[in-house]
């Protein structure tokens, strides 16, 4: 069971009765055997996957929408999004991963997820990082044992996190992190920034505690 790398940009993922897929809409390449695709109903009440991420996702927040579709029955489907890099992690149950909502393709959907409003995380630290990053100001979490396949720009590097050493990320490359991190914005403008003149590097996200950070290979938001 599970994702397995077709190539660099797609994915596939076996579904059987009971080990349901969730994607987002429009990322299904192919299948094979008896798959069925419904979409997913925002609201409770809405169906097995009305709740939680299926719902905030599918109303979608500050114009935001990230429609999922779930894949039933007993075959594969091949999953890819406009030609991105995918990466696979298989989470054990240990620990929670966040990641950006455009940046999910698809996940094992006996995962538990919520949305998390950045805002609530840290106050001010959390709309500048939805500000400075552009990928919206709320995050996904999942937890359990399954999993994740996301999305990226030239592919992701996985960066360990713990002890005292330092690691700062640029907001714009920022894809997603598995433990109990927490990512403070620091700026550091200068005037050579303000005319233009500067590193381009004046914001950045400064991630502490103990996980893994994953990293796109590149600044271009998706």
């Amino acid at each position: 069971m599970g994702f397995t790398k077709v190539t660099s940009k797609v994915v596939l993922a076996e579904v059987r009765p009971g080990a349901e897929v969730l994607a987002r809409r429009g990322a299904m390449l192919a299948t094979t055997g008896q798959i069925a695709f419904s979409p997913v109903v925002g609201g409770p009440g809405g169906g097995a996957y009305g709740g939680g991420i299926a719902s905030a996702l599918a109303r979608g927040v500050q114009g935001e929408a990230v429609p999922l579709m779930v894949a039933e029955g007993d075959g594969t489907v091949h999953y890819g999004f406009r030609g991105h890099h995918v990466t696979v992690v298989d989470l054990d149950g240990s620990q929670p991963m966040s990641v950006e909502a455009d940046r999910l393709l698809a996940h094992d959907a006996n995962l538990s997820s919520s949305v998390v409003f950045l805002g609530q995380q840290g106050g001010l630290r959390g709309a500048v990082r939805g500000a400075v990053t552009g990928q919206g100001l709320f995050t996904t979490q999942l937890s359990g044992r399954g999993t994740v396949a996301v999305l990226s720009h030239g592919g992701t590097f996985a960066l360990p996190v713990g002890g005292s050493r330092q690691v700062v990320v640029d907001p714009q490359a920022y894809v997603a992190h598995v433990g109990n991190l927490r990512l403070d914005v620091a700026t550091a403008v200068s005037w050579r920034d303000a005319v233009g003149r500067g590193s381009g590097e004046g914001v950045q996200l400064k991630v502490s505690g103990e996980g893994t950070v994953y990293v796109q290979a590149s600044e271009e938001k998706l």
